[in-house]
């Protein structure tokens, strides 16, 4: 039980936004959350794990060379 617990006002620092973002993914079930009485805490694991399903890579392919000037 190494993992960190998180407000739902830290985990908006975290990731750049309100406090309603984070609020929505608790309410809708989209992040794991533990309820601490009447606090909600979002694990660090459970906020990394949101993130990591969430990242696009880039494509691979070369762009192609020809077309407009700069």
């Amino acid at each position: 039980m190494n993992d960190r617990y998180l407000s739902v006002d830290q985990v908006a620092e975290l990731l750049g936004t309100t406090a309603r973002f984070p609020r929505r993914l608790i309410e809708e079930r989209r992040i794991r959350y533990v309820k601490i009485g009447r606090h909600v805490r979002i694990p660090q694991s459970a906020l990394e794990e949101f993130i990591r399903s969430r990242t696009v890579e880039p494509l691979r392919r070369p762009r192609p060379r020809y077309g407009r000037a700069a």
